[in-house]
């Protein structure tokens, strides 16, 4: 059977394929367009296992939020560019409300659920998004919260969830606003573990400008730098980002209190790929 452009063009725009790889299907399967799809598919999967070993540190973090359920969800891919295709945000924006709905205990559950979004295992579906788009994709983490919440995300790099006593829209948008700019780490004090402190007091005891110190004043010292350094961490104890002359506790005024928070840089902690754009044009060139 004779492969036509049209034939050719018409699976590229059903699967994402590219055209070579869309051509060799319709050939493969006599121009049958539903085994084409199928042999696409297969062969998607089979190279997106091949795709895991590769580095994936861009992508996005999102939100969403129903009912009292809140999620937060990172989804990794390959480049910035992949991550701003709308394709791929509508992908992890309904990851973002499937986890909410289905409040899935760990990544084996998530894994194993289905999407109503698309009628296919979250796992199966993120192979058929590998095989469409063609870079790794991988779901690097979740959170739930619930109560009273609210949410911020910052270009898809940073996300914010809080779960709060009450709702006031207005001023918990201010607070993730507030977590988005300033990275606390803890609500307040009494969340931060001992040990924290204790290596923290420990660096500061053994810095240089305090060795000929006395030890009763090195101690003094040691306290008050220590007392500095915990309030950084401490969301309610920061100037409030809009208005530094109070902290984020008087900008509340006691309307509410803040039970806990979920802030995520994209990509923190993993390895950034590092392209070389002659190598690519030059592999490009090869195949």
């Amino acid at each position: 059977m004779e492969i036509t452009a049209s034939m050719v063009k018409d699976l590229r725009e059903k699967t994402g394929a590219g055209f070579m790889d869309s051509k060799k299907a319709l050939e493969q399967c006599n121009g049958d367009m539903e085994k084409a799809m199928e042999f696409l598919r297969q062969k998607g999967i089979a190279s997106a296992e091949k795709k895991q070993n590769r580095i994936a540190a861009e992508g996005l973090v999102a939100t969403y939020i129903e009912n009292g359920v809140g999620s937060i969800v990172e989804v990794n891919c390959e480049t910035d560019f992949v991550a701003k295709n709308d394709d791929f945000k509508t992908f992890v924006n309904n990851i973002a409300k499937h986890i909410a709905l289905n409040k899935p205990s760990d990544m084996d559950a998530l894994n194993a659920s289905v999407c109503s979004q698309c009628g296919m295992k979250i796992e199966d579906a993120v192979k058929d998004k590998i095989a469409t788009i063609g870079e790794k994709i991988s779901i690097r983490r979740f959170e739930i919260l619930t109560g009273d919440l609210a949410a911020y995300v910052h270009n898809g790099k940073i996300g914010v969830l809080i779960s709060a006593t009450a709702q006031d829209e207005v001023l918990l948008k201010d607070i993730a606003l507030h977590i988005a700019s300033s990275a606390p780490e803890f609500v307040s004090r009494k969340e931060i573990p001992q040990s924290v402190i204790d290596e923290e007091t420990r660096i500061e005891m053994g810095k240089e400008d305090l060795a000929k110190k006395p030890e009763n004043i090195r101690a003094k010292i040691v306290e008050g730098r220590v007392n500095k350094l915990m309030a950084q961490k401490c969301l309610l104890e920061q100037p409030f980002v809009k208005d530094p002359n109070q902290t984020v506790e008087q900008h509340l005024g006691g309307k509410l209190q803040i039970n806990s928070f979920i802030r995520w840089t994209l990509g923190e902690g993993l390895e950034k790929r590092q392209d070389n754009f002659a190598e690519e044009v030059m592999s490009q060139m090869v195949k």
